[in-house]
């Protein structure tokens, strides 16, 4: 068995659980010469960097993948990061790799018959714990009301919430405004619902200033974690709130490679380290992180925000670790959750498992990512 094809595709959409404000990824399709087919996923983000990616993956990555045996999926994964040393570790290059990666885990356990977790060791629990994984109206507390209710309505015992709609007023900007948003989380979910919260990038916040509004935080709603109080490079300032805090902290999802997460690992200051595989050098990058998180006793949270290959992947990761908590789902349906495969990841009662069919277990309709396809023409549209 040899890869025979490797096709990118730059998709967008509106997210409903972001006002519709529209989002895209890159999708990546492996096929080998009999006619088996993986997908995999760059969480990309932006418009023009979902091109660059797609771009990246068919002129620089794929001839270095076609003809490979695609179940060598670490000898695939070393050969992409050795032959861009230079211009990888890191940006457009590693988000194809990352898509590469997790569609040939994809095509290795359809090849094997068996669920990707079965590949990573068996699965470590049947079930996780499903948290309902918000951004906040923050210039709404009625609606924020309105919406953590039906999510505790619908089953949901840990739920999140973070950023903002209107990234002006986004969480983390006002401190007053903050505690009203968290405090209305509370109010809405009850004192048994985990709660969660995600303070917004480029926030400014300082040790000094996280200390002060993780106390208030969890003084006033008990948090379960807090999330991206400071920059992920500030170690020393992670390291002042860990000691001042009996609170856990969550950061990580920007990273890339190991040696970041080694230094978050190392720094002894976060408690739940959060990875992406759409980024973090696909299935086998981000197990390595798992493990390297797992044997210094701390855990690991999927950061998987984004498409249903994305969220297939980390839960077959979720599953397989010893370290997992929780698992965030995007609670309200979405076109690349709900549309993109034919048989899409929910909770049942407040738990989710992962797919039991082969690979990823998810069914890709390659109409719909037709449907979605965009390409450079199409952006001032």
């Amino acid at each position: 068995m040899r890869v025979g094809r490797v096709e990118a595709s730059a998709v967008r959409y509106p997210e409903p659980n972001n006002d519709g404000k529209i989002r895209s990824l890159t999708l990546v399709r492996v096929e080998t010469d009999d006619g088996l087919v993986g997908w995999g996923e760059a969480i990309t983000g932006g418009q023009e960097t979902s091109l660059a990616v797609a771009f990246v993956v068919e002129r620089r990555l794929a001839p270095l993948v076609v003809g490979a045996d695609p179940r060598d999926v670490a000898g695939v994964w070393d050969r992409l990061r050795d032959a861009t040393y230079w211009d990888g570790h890191g940006g457009l290059v590693t988000f194809g790799i990352s898509a590469i990666d997790m569609a040939l885990w994809d095509i290795a356990g359809k090849a094997a018959g068996v669920p990707l977790y079965r590949l990573l060791g068996g699965k470590r629990r049947q079930r996780l714990p499903a948290c309902a994984s918000a951004i906040f109206a923050t210039g709404d507390l009625d609606r924020i009301g309105r919406e953590f209710r039906a999510f505790v309505a619908e089953g949901y015992r840990y739920v999140k919430g973070g950023w903002g709609h209107d990234l002006s007023i986004a969480f983390g900007r006002d401190q007053r405004r903050d505690l009203s948003v968290a405090r209305a989380v509370r109010d809405a979910v009850g004192p048994r619902v985990a709660v969660i919260v995600d303070v917004a990038a480029l926030a400014g916040w300082d040790s000094s200033h996280a200390i002060r509004m993780c106390r208030a935080l969890d003084d006033a709603v008990d948090l379960f974690w807090l999330e991206d109080p400071l920059p992920e490079q500030d170690l020393d300032g992670y390291r002042r709130l860990h000691a001042a805090v009996g609170t856990r902290i969550c950061t990580g999802e920007k990273g890339w490679h190991a040696s970041h997460y080694r230094g978050l690992i190392e720094s002894a200051a976060i408690d739940v380290i959060m990875v992406d595989p759409g980024r973090a050098e696909g299935v086998t990058g981000t197990w390595r992180i798992i493990e390297m998180a797992a044997a210094a006793g701390r855990a690991w949270n999927a950061h998987s925000w984004s498409s249903a290959l994305n969220t297939a992947a980390s839960l077959h990761l979720a599953a397989a670790a010893s370290n997992t908590l929780l698992f965030e789902l995007k609670p309200v349906a979405s076109p690349m959750q709900h549309e993109l495969v034919t048989n899409p990841i929910g909770h049942v009662d407040g738990w989710v498992s992962p797919p039991e069919g082969p690979g990823l277990g998810v069914e890709v309709d390659e109409a719909v990512v037709r449907r979605y396809r965009f390409g450079a023409e199409d952006l001032d549209r």
